[in-house]
């Protein structure tokens, strides 16, 4: 989703009044960057949102779900964004049968080395210039028939030693082998290190695209802590898990095959004995994945809830402060904490018991083998180098037996991710921009809101047949109580939300004939919340209009007060902003944010208590650069403080999503109706006494005990009166 013409101040919420998650939505810089996924968004945000939202102390999460939704389902999908990358996985896989061809045939290699020694060490024992046959003969005739067998096995030469030129060749050939597998094995893990990269590349890349097509309302009802964890540490997670497991998956199966075979070829009875660990390794892998799938599914959702409220009470930390909350923010912190905790250690823990519990298998299977193949030694029914290369082997068939089953348990967290993933990028989009969108024109700024209706839930009506014509040109001022749809109305005008019935129409053209794009260029705003993001002023200026020249940057400051301030910086324009803007003032924020509009020069202008946040001088100057800003240009402008908007052209007073009155600021005091009890209530009012205006400083000055016997009230600084 696009912003506007002058990029915005992507920090707000859509007006504080739909249902869903507190706090700040993700625009800007805290979802993505100046673009922000979501589009500027704007308004107020927390506020009394109704439905699952967590506020300040909540995050709406709920319980995390008990099991995969749709375990096979989610790991065939995520293969499936595998299948650009099949040719170099072909590749890879021949890679892994080169290299585990040359890796099993390493025990057998070694068996002929360990013959050798054998052999060598029982000739150096025999007499020279005897026979082989002679001592067969002799250990037979003394009824030694055993070891008859034994030495019949061998290949002996009496009183010779150790052939230590043929074992080093053996040994040198063995090295080679494990080179060679090696190599290979470097080779498979480079080419799969790209192709999983490339995947998660791909993969969030569609994450990214699809914030962008997603509704503002999505934002409105997911906490931002848990989209982010989607965004980065699921994905984070799916990228290494297939790093781990991808290539030790398709060598473990081949090392599985490979082995296999020679077992055969050596003994077929102990080949037997190797394969009866193979059921029962599958069953007590099955037992405990069922056991600690759903635990990772917790791990992860538990993660999202965890960063959801970190993020929420670092961004609100003054606050949290302010109002004496750090303990209950503590609290649900040792909260989420430890469920997070329960959830990892039953993961890590039920799945830890995997391989131990291959290992035992293993072992009992070693002990089957070694005492066996022993026997069949000392028959000489196999030689020794053929049992130490079978042990190897049983080795060798075990252990991608365990790493599978590990693999399994790496894949489930990665499932459990992906999941939740895919679950972002199956949610249902805005609709989509029309195929033939009306030829360009200069937008003029005619405004028409013809029978328009829109409510955040079903059974909650909001704007029921609202109708309102604005000429191009006019200034249009929005006032009402908190809730009237004041801020939904222009979040209607720029189509961050879709109408239910009736249209809205800019110069006679249906918004929703134009493309998203296109409208919001027409669009400028300064709002009450301010957004800069990690840049130099310069930059943040410019985000207006990234080809503006510096001549007409400086111009757009100076009309916005703020060319003064920058120049009394060591760096000037050139100054870098850090993430959170801490190092100007709230004041200075929204005069960047004034001289971004200035720069963009939009035809239609929306101000959302622009001023709010400038002091009293600033603010005089600001009102007056505002006038030359809307002059010739349509503007709506949403307040809150009725001394900003006496000059409007036309005032609309709402309250529940309905046009109560509708006048200039004279006529509508002459009515004596809601606005005039909103202006009012302002400006005079009784407090045990007549009450007038009277300056701040003067209040703050008076003593303490005036204000303990409720002569005036304590947030009386903020509304500037005294008793008469």
């Amino acid at each position: 989703m696009s912003g506007p013409r002058m990029g915005g101040n992507g920090s707000g919420g859509p007006g504080g009044r739909p249902p869903g998650a507190g706090g700040a939505t993700p625009g800007g810089a805290a979802a993505g960057g100046p673009s922000g996924p979501g589009g500027p968004g704007f308004g107020r945000p927390g506020g009394g949102r109704p439905g699952g939202g967590p506020g300040m102390f909540g995050m709406g999460m709920g319980l995390p779900p008990a099991k995969s939704k749709d375990f096979r389902g989610s790991l065939k999908r995520l293969f499936g964004n595998l299948g650009p990358e099949i040719p170099k996985i072909a590749v890879v896989i021949v890679l892994a049968v080169i290299s585990v061809f040359f890796a099993v045939i390493g025990p057998k290699i070694l068996g002929n080395a360990i013959n050798t020694i054998f052999e060598g060490a029982i000739s150096q024992q025999l007499p020279a210039g005897v026979t082989q046959d002679q001592v067969i003969a002799a250990a037979r005739a003394s009824g030694n028939n055993q070891l008859a067998d034994l030495l019949s096995s061998l290949h002996l030469t009496p009183g010779r030693g150790i052939d230590f030129g043929a074992l080093g060749g053996v040994l040198a050939g063995l090295a080679g082998v494990y080179l060679v597998s090696s190599a290979f094995g470097w080779l498979q893990g480079y080419i799969m290190a790209g192709v999983t990269q490339r995947t998660v590349l791909k993969l969030r890349g569609d994450v990214d695209r699809k914030l962008g097509r997603l509704p503002l309302r999505y934002f409105d009802n997911h906490p931002r802590g848990d989209l982010l964890s989607r965004v980065t540490n699921d994905i984070d997670n799916i990228g290494q898990s297939l790093q781990q497991s991808l290539t030790q998956l398709i060598t473990s199966l081949l090392t599985i095959v490979g082995v296999l075979i020679l077992m055969l070829t050596i003994s077929p009875i102990l080949a037997v004995i190797s394969l009866l660990a193979v059921p029962a390794s599958l069953v007590v892998t099955i037992l405990i994945v069922k056991r600690s799938q759903q635990q990772f599914v917790a791990q992860w959702a538990s993660t999202g809830a965890l960063n959801g409220h970190v993020e929420e009470m670092h961004t609100g930390h003054s606050i949290v402060k302010a109002f004496g909350r750090q303990r209950e923010a503590i609290e649900r912190f040792d909260e989420e904490n430890g469920r997070l905790y329960e959830a990892s250690y039953k993961a890590q823990f039920i799945s830890g018991i995997i391989q131990p519990a291959m290992t035992f298998i293993s072992n009992l299977n070693y002990v089957a083998i070694a005492v066996i193949g022993g026997l069949r030694v000392a028959s000489g029914q196999m030689s020794l180098g053929d049992v130490v290369a079978f042990i190897q082997y049983s080795r060798q068939f075990t252990f991608p037996i365990i790493q599978t089953a590990s693999i399994v348990n790496v894949l489930q967290s990665a499932v459990a991710s992906a999941e939740r993933v895919f679950e972002l990028l199956d949610e249902r989009e805005e609709s989509a921009d029309p195929v033939l969108a009306p030829a360009y024109r200069e937008p003029v700024g005619a405004v028409t809101f013809e029978d328009v209706s829109f409510r955040y839930e079903p059974d909650r009506p909001l704007i029921e047949d609202l109708s309102l014509t604005v000429a191009a040109g006019r200034t249009v001022a929005i006032v009402g109580p908190t809730g009237a749809g004041k801020t939904t109305l222009v979040n209607l005008l720029m189509r961050f939300y879709e109408l239910d019935s009736g249209r809205i129409t800019i110069d006679g053209v249906d918004t929703r004939d134009l493309h998203r794009d296109a409208l919001r260029r027409d669009f400028g705003m300064v709002l009450q919340d301010t957004w800069l993001f990690h840049g130099t002023i310069r930059e943040n200026i410019a985000y207006g209009r990234l080809d503006a020249t510096d001549e007409e940057l400086h111009a757009a400051a100076e009309a916005a007060h703020v060319d003064h301030f920058v120049r009394t910086l060591p760096d000037g324009y050139d100054t870098v902003i850090d993430d959170d803007a801490t190092n100007v003032s709230a004041g200075e924020k929204q005069l960047l944010t004034i001289a971004r509009a200035f720069l963009a020069d939009p035809p239609i202008l929306i101000l959302d208590e622009a001023t709010s946040s400038v002091d009293t001088r600033t603010e005089v100057l600001i009102q007056r650069a505002m006038s030359r800003l809307m002059k010739g240009r349509t503007t709506f402008v949403i307040a809150h403080r009725l001394s900003t908007i006496r000059d409007a052209d036309t005032i609309l007073v709402m309250e529940r999503g309905r046009i109560v009155e509708q006048g200039n600021h004279e006529q509508l005091l002459a009515r004596g109706g809601a606005y005039a009890d909103l202006y009012q209530s302002q400006f005079s009012g009784a407090c045990r006494g007549r009450l007038t205006v009277a300056p701040s400083h003067a209040i703050a000055a008076l003593p303490a005990a005036v204000l303990a016997r409720g002569r005036l009230s304590p947030l009386a600084p903020v509304l500037p009166v005294a008793l008469r």
